[in-house]
């Protein structure tokens, strides 16, 4: 693993604060308390395909994607790679560490070129026990954090291929605002495939099959959709619908 940690300079921490503070995590932490968090991470760049962790690995802390990509997954019966969620900036991921002394309950390997914080356990909890209100804070946006994370597994049970797609895109243009009309694929369309939990010519066959019927348009990593009544209405028919013969996971 071509991966490499170091101490943060000073120089560097308001950076790595501005990250933090980006992240869901510590949405309600205050600049004095994202100082010192800051001030105990450490930075690791990880190459495409390098493992962060290993399943049953002991956990050194949690981690928050400053860029690039990160997938948690585990491995199915027959050695099937079951993606749980492709984490990028300013996700987090990991946070199980600090409730307990036990191993990670995933891998995670960087599916693009990308650099992590890893905010040490021990470290992390000397910081709580100084200061418990810290803990009071972050636990609100860990309980919305898991449930983020439980919703997602569900749509990879649930949900067929076209409406994960669909679901996704739909997501993505929420977050850009209700008159957003075009969102960007962040990352390669494999690495979007992966954290729908389908094989990249799966997801290809979709996204030709959307663009057949004018749902979408696509120019490289740009996806517009046209008609968002017709986007709108075509997603609620599948939601309706509950399943469908399109296979759930290739």
């Amino acid at each position: 693993m071509s991966t490499s940690a170091w101490d943060l300079p000073s120089a560097r921490l308001t950076a790595v604060a501005s990250t933090l503070a980006k992240s869901p995590i510590f949405a309600a932490s205050p600049a004095d308390e994202l100082s010192q968090i800051a001030a105990v991470c450490q930075s690791m760049r990880l190459g495409k395909d390098d493992y962060l962790f290993r399943e049953n690995e002991p956990a050194a802390g949690f981690f928050v994607v400053q860029s690039g990509a990160v997938s948690v997954h585990r491995m199915g019966p027959g050695g099937k790679e079951m993606v749980i969620h492709v984490f990028r900036s300013p996700e987090s991921f990991a946070e199980a560490a600090l409730a307990a002394d036990v191993g990670y309950p995933a891998d995670a390997r960087a599916i693009e070129p990308s650099t992590v914080l890893l905010v040490p356990r021990q470290a992390f909890l000397d910081l709580i026990r100084r200061k418990p209100e810290m803990a009071l804070r972050m636990l609100a946006s860990v309980s919305l954090h898991l449930r983020t994370l439980v919703s997602r597994l569900d749509d990879l049970q649930l949900k067929d291929v076209e409406t994960r797609l669909l679901f996704w895109i739909d997501a993505r243009l929420r977050e850009s605002g209700p008159s957003t009309k075009s969102i960007q694929i962040r990352g390669t369309k494999r690495s979007l495939a992966l954290e729908l939990g389908v094989t990249s010519e799966t997801l290809s066959r979709t996204f030709a099959s959307l663009r057949e019927r004018a749902l979408i348009r696509i120019a490289g990593t740009r996806i517009d959709v046209p008609n968002r009544s017709k986007f709108d209405l075509a997603l609620k028919q599948r939601l309706s619908a509950g399943t469908d013969p399109s296979p759930k996971t290739n």
